[in-house]
């Protein structure tokens, strides 16, 4: 292999390398997998609100479900199966956000409970957390400003 490459060579080398992207397919698995996600939650709101119980009761309950399906399911290392698979579309938010918090938990219980498991367990999730508190916060700001 020839370590003097141009840019255009290196470009070439490049291509011819890389496996080629089944993109297509891929927004095709994402796109039907994160629907099905959804269409679980919606199930699972529409069968709470139909025991007739109270709508805040139901948006907060369907919420702790599907939290606990995507814990759970990455706990038995389903949820990690699927997201191979459909890639973005398990990264629905609050069943995806629930896998990022356990997956590192998992990953890491071997160093106990304090170092591995606490500690580690916000690694992928906190970045989201801290940005999305943080841009919530501009976006009142601005509003309030601007109202």
């Amino acid at each position: 292999m020839n370590k003097n490459f141009t840019k255009q060579e290196y470009s070439k080398y490049v291509k011819s390398v890389s496996p080629n992207s089944k993109l297509f397919i891929n927004i095709i698995k994402a796109f039907v997998v994160g629907g099905i996600i959804c269409v679980i939650g919606q199930m699972i709101f529409n069968w709470l609100k139909g025991r007739g119980l109270d709508p805040e009761m139901v948006s907060g309950l369907t919420s702790t479900i599907m939290i606990f399906l995507g814990a759970f399911f990455t706990a038995l290392n389903i949820y990690d199966e699927l997201g191979r698979f459909a890639g973005a579309g398990s990264i629905v938010p609050i069943t995806g956000f629930a896998n990022s918090v356990v997956s590192p938990a998992m990953e890491f219980k071997t160093e106990g409970y304090i170092m591995g498991t606490a500690a580690k367990m916000f690694v992928i999730a906190g970045p989201v957390i801290v940005f999305g508190i943080c841009s919530s916060v501009l976006v009142g700001i601005i509003h309030y400003f601007i109202s």
